[in-house]
């Protein structure tokens, strides 16, 4: 490799400029499109200190952080409950169910959502959002912020082959919408989710909702947002669209 290809390798992994055109943007959804979160884990802090697990011990922030957010139930389960996998599952089923019920008073859109889904309408890019989450879940926080109409496809972990952090998910939507991994890039707030996007050779935009910046950084987003609203993303999406009217 020469040292101007080891550059411009250099460059298209810490920008997005690369990518372009750009054909379809995807998103995750919990911690996403809407800081989700907090009411998973009271959820889970309130629920699991129901039944004594660790000894009545309300689990931390730090916890539910590192070995929950963003993960599929069975590995939830297999963290919680490793001795009682059927146990564990029934559990998390309960949780969902009280998680939906609770989730359409406490639930708000990450800031700068909107700016950003009207960016994507007037490019005329595909979009699909990508979880782990339960499709009663996914579905419902997408409606409550109002964005039914706007994804094409919905994709979930748990019907593809593996769920995040591998990159079966992203694939799929990639294979759903009809579009290259050359030019898609992805929005996550979880390592896992962050893991599998570049899994899936795709450049991950990571936002700090709901995980701290340092554990996010060692997955390897292309860029590290607050929100929708950081002046980092908007100079990003202007160097996109520059370098998408040079190639055209």
């Amino acid at each position: 490799m020469t040292a101007s290809s080891g550059e411009n390798s250099a460059e298209r992994k810490s920008s997005l400029s690369g990518f372009a055109p750009l054909e379809a943007v995807l998103f995750d959804v919990d911690g996403t499109l809407c800081d989700s979160d907090p009411l998973h884990y009271f959820t889970f802090r309130e629920m699991l200190q129901e039944i004594n697990f660790n000894g009545g011990v309300p689990i931390t922030e730090k916890f539910f952080s590192e070995k929950l957010s963003g993960k599929h139930n069975e590995d939830m389960a297999l963290v919680l409950f490793p001795d009682d996998i059927e146990g564990g599952m029934k559990f998390l089923a309960d949780k969902e169910a009280v998680f939906r019920r609770l989730a359409p008073e406490r639930l708000k859109a990450v800031n700068g959502l909107y700016k950003m889904k009207k960016w994507v309408e007037d490019h005329g890019l595909k979009r699909a959002a990508v979880t782990n989450a339960p499709r009663e879940n996914a579905e419902l926080i997408i409606s409550i912020l109002g964005l039914t109409d706007f994804f094409e496809a919905l994709i979930i972990g748990s019907e593809c082959e593996h769920p995040k952090p591998h990159p079966d998910p992203y694939l799929k939507a990639l294979e759903a919408l009809k579009v290259s991994k050359d030019h898609t890039f992805v929005f996550e707030d979880s390592v896992s989710g962050i893991k599998a996007g570049v899994a899936a050779g795709l450049p991950v935009v990571g936002l700090t909702t709901g995980n701290q910046e340092h554990a996010l950084m060692e997955a390897n987003p292309t860029l590290l947002l607050k929100d929708y609203n950081d002046p980092k993303l908007w100079a990003a999406l202007e160097e996109l669209e520059s370098a998408g009217k040079a190639v055209a």
